[in-house]
């Protein structure tokens, strides 16, 4: 749809800045897969945008200590002799962790993928990632709400430019960050506030835990989002149930969701 009479590739010749308090980092990671509690990163790409507009983009490929599937690799195109004498997440995580220190976060499918695998890793290295003060915007979101297309769709639409190289970490990280600076000029009613895009377009606002199985209610209490205790108080269970906190501690569960849990059951039980 055309914006102030000017067909959609043209607006691209608007630069619009990011309002920003925070330097917010756009980030993407290629993975052995999408199961978060076993797949493991294999490159990750990070834009930082500061306050002033300047940028610094940074990409890293990552030995996931595991067999990278042919079904992955035909994905992203890293094979398990491109990463066999790179470095550990682990041996990263401390380094990364401080060059996000105090950066808001964004990505493209982030809230549902990306930063509950980010934080996964920086709780299996042993590095406490703070992730509760931070603001989250999802770009899919906004595009899914207002276009439903895919990221290669996106950059064509709100950019006029093709992706090449998609399922590069460094080429996706770049075009999300195009493609939000494009919709912030293409929708007026796009506010230009990364507090109000998070609330709107990122926040995990109900989830506890990164993976929701753990959320609010309407009174502000966690209660399970899954199985037979689905919308049952946390707490109340695991006081009538004991055994089923070792059961999730045991069971196929997110570390996030799990550190989750034990917080939960220690406070109640301090109380």
């Amino acid at each position: 749809m055309p914006y102030w009479g000017l067909p959609i590739g043209n607006h691209k010749k608007i630069i619009m800045k990011l309002n920003l308090k925070n330097p917010i980092v756009f980030f993407d990671l290629e993975t052995t897969g999408i199961n978060i509690s076993r797949d493991r990163i294999v490159e990750l790409s990070f834009l930082k945008v500061f306050p002033n507009g300047d940028e610094e983009i940074k990409s890293k490929r990552v030995n996931p200590d595991m067999a990278i599937p042919p079904e992955s690799t035909a994905i992203h195109g890293i094979t398990d002799e491109d990463v066999k004498d790179c470095p550990s997440f682990k041996q990263i995580a401390k380094s990364l962790a401080a060059q996000l220190e105090g950066c808001d976060l964004a990505g493209f499918n982030s809230n549902r993928f990306d930063v509950p695998m980010l934080a996964e890793e920086f709780l299996r290295a042993d590095i406490d990632f703070d992730m509760s003060k931070r603001k989250f915007i999802d770009v899919q979101v906004i595009y899914h709400r207002k276009e439903p297309r895919t990221l290669a769709a996106a950059y064509k639409f709100y950019c006029d430019k093709e992706l090449v190289d998609a399922h590069s970490a460094e080429a996706d990280t770049r075009a999300t960050y195009e493609i939000l600076k494009s919709q912030l000029q293409h929708y007026p009613d796009l506010v230009n506030d990364v507090d109000t895009l998070s609330k709107d377009f990122g926040s995990f606002n109900n989830n506890v835990d990164f993976a929701g199985r753990i959320i609010y209610n309407e009174n502000q209490i966690e209660v399970f989002n899954f199985g037979k205790h689905k919308g049952k108080p946390v707490a109340d269970i695991l006081k009538r149930e004991p055994s089923y906190y070792g059961w999730m501690m045991d069971g196929d569960f997110p570390l996030n969701t799990k550190q989750v849990l034990t917080k939960i059951r220690l406070r109640e039980l301090n109380q």
